[in-house]
C-alpha cells in the first residue's frame, strides 16, 4: 500500500489517480497507522514552504515523516514535498525543513539569467549523472516531465540525481538512501512520469 500523506497541502486527486493507474493501491491519510503499515509514502506539496511546514506539525506528520524515513522506507517528495525534505527553505523568510536531504531552498531567480519567466512552468527533459539513480532505472536522457516552481534545491551536491536545463542547471530531483525527491510533478507528466511512480512502487526499503 502507498500512503501518500495529507497535510493540506497538495493536489492529492491527481496524484492518487495517477498510482491507480499503474496498479497501486494508494490511501490518503494523516494518520500514523495507515503510515506504519504503509510500503511506499510519498509526500506531496503545492504553495509556500513555511505554511506547508507549519501544517505538517500541526498535523504530527512531520515527525511521522522522520520516523518512517528513518526506518529506511522509501519515501518520495514531489515538488513543494521534494524542497520540504531539503535542510532549510529561503522562502519569504527562513524555514527549517526536514533535513533528510543536504542542502537548501532558493528563488530560482538567484540562479537563472535574467529575462527568463519565472515561475519555471511547462515541459523540460531531464539530465542523470554517470551514475543513475535507481529511481530513473526505466527513463531515458533527455525525457521530458512537467515543472512548475519558483524555488530550487542549491548545495544538494552528490544527493542531486537529476538536472533540468532551464538558462542554467536546476536541481530536478534528489536522493538520500531510501528518500527520493522530484521538482516536477510525475503525475503530471504523462508516460514518463507513470515509469517513474512505477519505479518507485517497486523500490525496496533499507534496514
Amino acid at each position: 500500500m502507498i500512503a501518500i500523506i495529507d497535510y493540506g497541502v497538495g493536489n492529492l486527486f491527481s496524484l492518487k489517480s495517477s498510482l491507480q493507474a499503474i496498479g497501486q493501491e494508494a490511501v490518503v491519510t494523516r494518520e500514523l497507522a495507515v503510515l506504519e503499515r504503509a510500503t511506499h509514502i510519498i509526500l506531496p506539496g503545492v504553495g509556500a514552504f513555511g505554511d506547508a511546514v507549519r501544517k505538517l506539525h500541526e498535523t504530527g506528520m512531520f515527525q511521522a515523516a522522520l520516523s518512517e524515513a528513518q526506518k529506511g522506507k522509501p519515501i518520495l517528495g514531489i515538488c513543494l514535498g521534494m524542497q520540504l525534505l531539503l535542510e532549510t527553505s529561503y522562502e519569504y523568510g527562513e524555514h527549517r525543513g526536514l533535513g533528510l536531504i543536504q542542502g537548501k531552498v532558493k528563488p530560482i531567480a538567484e540562479q537563472i539569467p535574467k529575462g527568463l519567466s519565472i515561475p519555471h512552468m511547462g515541459w523540460n527533459s531531464l539530465s542523470f549523472p554517470e551514475k543513475k539513480s535507481p529511481l530513473f532505472a526505466d527513463v531515458k536522457e533527455g525525457e521530458y516531465v512537467y515543472f512548475v516552481h519558483s524555488y530550487a534545491g542549491v548545495g544538494c551536491a552528490d544527493q542531486c540525481i537529476a538536472t533540468t536545463e532551464y538558462g542554467a542547471p536546476l536541481t530536478a530531483a534528489v536522493q538520500n538512501g531510501n528518500v527520493y525527491g522530484t521538482q516536477f510533478h510525475p503525475e503530471k507528466s504523462g508516460e514518463t512520469g507513470l515509469k517513474i511512480l512505477k519505479t518507485f512502487c517497486k523500490l525496496e526499503g533499507m534496514r
